[in-house]
């Protein structure tokens, strides 16, 4: 013992200490000794791990290798570097203890393999911009990605299966691919989150322009890592622009001033929706003093979380004064982004036409259907030729295939053409409710019009049906010989008396197109009229300052006006050229006296070429002598129009019975229905009026301004 504590006195003492007090706590003295080796350690789950034990530097023994063994585990070894021992052991599932040996040094650690911490929950708080008005919201993050709108803050929470001891964020890695439009903005710095239980925050982060990824670490109170790997994906994008529409509307509408036309105006935003409505702005299209229109109306004020407003709208010209003129209409919407202001949608044409204009648009339109009607007749004829060319077959001739075929084909002949006159009907009574609506129509006019109708009328309803139901029974398999021959001959007589139908309609449509006809040559000479006046009206305003100038020495402004009314003028001069040889193309096919009486004036008159001359006194800026002469033929031209409207009254007259003698049932009959007809277009009018009126008293209400 002596020889012990002299040789080596602290192993002696340590001994000797621990013989005397045997229950003390005095640790057994070892030459190797270990610098705050763990007694405990959690390691992760089914992964392989390391564990570092390292040398105290009073330690008097320094062994070049150390062992281990975890459990009943083959042992390992390891060696010194540095004073350090690292054992490398193999992923573990179960707990146990691990004895080291390191020279004379014997150390036990108690091994627990655990999970390592994990998201079991991500989630952000996104709080959009101020200007949207819109609340915070919380979304689950399930594929750790979220999109957010550019100025947005952003709160990311990482709930996790225990509690956390440290926990850090960024920083940010920017997203956006090359040549990108918006630079990328300032990267988010690396921090810490803020711990709650089991809740970790970040504190707000502001979203730019550019989408970003922001990495996450985190450690437990065990020292386990979390995933190293976890990253929250945040893509930015801008807050659109609004989009406005017109639906129900045709990009072109025609319409008289007191007409309504009806339609949906819808606004959608991203976001939200803070107001929308529609605007229209006029032009005329020929020279004229009056002011084109120019207003708006406001249909709906939205909300911050409203993405959609639709509303209904009833517009009419005459109820906030609009004259003839070209309108272009468009919704526009706004949203909350500062600053942005109105989003239009495209636009669309409504022409507001004069009962004189209207007139012969819908003559154009009577043309076109005579046409057509006429077409559908000779294609009727056509069928009739073939059917009665099956009809001279024998019964067993008719039940061949090849025959079968034949009727077969007109049958979908039959077919076409009928719903050929369905089409053309409804486009027919949409053109009569129209002429009736004019007002400037006379009444033998629409009577034939309407005589035209009934008769395709029946036709489409009745008559053609009926042939293609007989065709068709006429290739029966289950037929006679008797009855297929039966069932064709009442389709030949059917097809015959629907024929000589279609002419009657024909012809009633082209005598009713001939008083249209006759009726537009009125409406024609007013028009060109008017357009004389409006060129006159037009230099009113510009004639003090264009007296006496150059061309040269106008004001840009004057310019413009001078070269519009000389446009105009040579427009309105081959108006009356076309007014002039058509009148003499009426008169070689009516031989009306009244209308060769006019051709006769207006050629010895020589208005052609004076209106041409005056075109040239306004290109040398004579303005006031052309503007004198233009309203001379101006009323020239309203004096023509006033005897060929006299001479449409007495043929009118004439026709319906008039002329002293005594009017027929039939006539009081049609003048009955017409003054119904218009009673209930009135009505119809007056009561879409009243709707578009009381759209613009909430418009008032609701903020909005309705200016004509």
């Amino acid at each position: 013992a002596v020889a012990t504590i002299t040789i080596t006195p602290k192993a002696g003492i340590n001994a000797l200490r621990r013989w005397l007090m045997p229950l003390s706590d005095t640790e057994r003295y070892t030459f190797t000794v270990l610098e705050n080796p763990p007694s405990k350690l959690a390691v992760p789950f089914g992964e392989a791990f390391d564990v570092t034990l390292k040398l105290r530097r009073d330690s008097e023994k320094r062994p070049s290798f150390g062992t281990a063994r975890y459990g009943l585990q083959p042992e390992i070894s390891t060696k010194r570097r540095n004073d350090l021992y690292t054992f490398g052991f193999p992923g573990q599932q179960e707990p146990a203890v691990a004895v080291f040996h390191i020279g004379d040094a014997r150390h036990e650690v108690k091994i627990e393999p655990t999970l390592r911490p994990v998201a079991e929950r991500v989630s952000a708080l996104v709080k959009p911009p101020a200007y949207l008005q819109v609340p915070e919201k919380i979304s689950d993050l399930t594929t750790a990605a979220l999109t957010a709108v550019e100025g947005s803050e952003v709160t990311i929470t990482l709930t996790t299966n225990r509690p956390l001891a440290a926990a850090t964020y960024g920083p940010s890695r920017n997203l956006a691919s090359p040549g990108a439009e918006n630079p990328p903005g300032e990267p988010i710095a690396e921090g810490s989150l803020v711990f709650r239980d089991r809740d970790s925050s970040t504190p707000p982060l502001k979203v730019g322009s550019t989408p970003f990824e922001i990495p996450f670490v985190w450690k437990d109170k065990l020292g386990l890592q979390g995933d190293s790997k976890f990253n929250v994906r945040i893509d930015a994008f801008k807050d659109g622009a609004p989009a406005a529409y017109l639906q129900g509307l045709d990009r072109q509408k025609v319409m008289l001033p007191e007409e309504t036309v009806e339609f949906e105006a819808l606004a959608e935003d991203d976001f939200g929706v803070k107001a929308s409505g529609i605007e229209w702005s006029g032009e005329f299209t020929r020279p004229t003093g009056e002011t084109p229109a120019k207003g708006e109306m406001k249909l709906a004020e939205g909300r911050p979380e409203e993405k959609r407003l639709g509303r209904p709208v009833a517009f009419s010209p005459a109820a906030v004064g609009i004259t003839p003129q070209k309108l272009t209409m468009r919704a526009f919407v706004e949203d909350y982004f500062p600053g942005r202001g109105r989003v239009y949608s495209e636009p669309v044409s409504i022409y507001v036409l004069t009962r004189d204009e209207h007139a012969q648009l819908l003559k154009s339109q009577f043309d076109r259907a005579i046409t057509e009607l006429e077409d559908v007749a000779r294609r009727e004829m056509n069928q009739l030729d073939e059917n009665q060319r099956l009809q001279k077959l024998d019964g067993q001739k008719l039940q061949e295939e090849e025959n079968l075929k034949r009727l077969d084909a007109q049958e979908q002949a039959e077919a076409e053409n009928l719903n050929r006159m369905q089409e053309l009907t409804e486009r027919m009574e949409k053109l009569m409710q129209d002429s009736a609506r004019n007002g400037d129509i006379d009444k033998e006019t629409l009577r034939k019009m309407a005589e035209s109708l009934k008769s395709m009328q029946e036709l489409s309803k009745k008559d053609m049906p009926k042939i293609r139901k007989k065709l068709g029974d006429s290739q029966d398999s289950s037929n006679t010989a008797e009855k297929s021959e039966k069932d064709l001959a009442e389709a030949v007589e059917e097809q015959k008396r629907a024929v000589e139908k279609m002419k009657e309609a024909v012809e009633n449509a082209n005598d009713a197109n001939k008083r249209f006809e006759a009726g537009t040559f009125v409406n024609r000479l007013k028009k060109a009229a008017s357009e004389l006046d409006g060129i006159k009206d037009s230099l009113r305003d510009a004639a003090t300052r264009l007296f006496g100038l150059r061309i040269s020495e106008l004001d840009p402004a004057d310019a413009r006006v001078l070269s519009d009314a000389s446009r105009q003028q040579s427009n309105t001069g081959s108006d009356v050229r076309w007014i002039q040889e058509d009148l003499v193309h009426y008169f070689a096919r009516t031989k009306a006296d009244a209308f060769k009486a006019i051709v006769d004036e207006m050629k010895e008159s020589q208005i052609d070429l004076a209106l041409e001359d005056i075109r040239n006194q306004f290109a040398s800026n004579h303005s006031s002598f052309g503007s004198d002469k233009n309203e001379e033929w101006a009323k020239r031209l309203g004096e023509w129009a006033a005897k060929l409207e006299e001479e449409n009254k007495k043929n009118s007259m004439a026709g319906g019975g008039g002329g002293g003698g005594e009017r027929s049932p039939e006539d009081e009959d049609f003048e009955f229905m017409l003054r119904v007809m218009k009673m209930i277009q009135q009505e119809q009018d007056l009561r879409a009026r009243t709707r578009a009126l009381e759209q613009f008293k909430r418009s008032v209400e609701i903020g909005g301004e309705v200016r004509p």
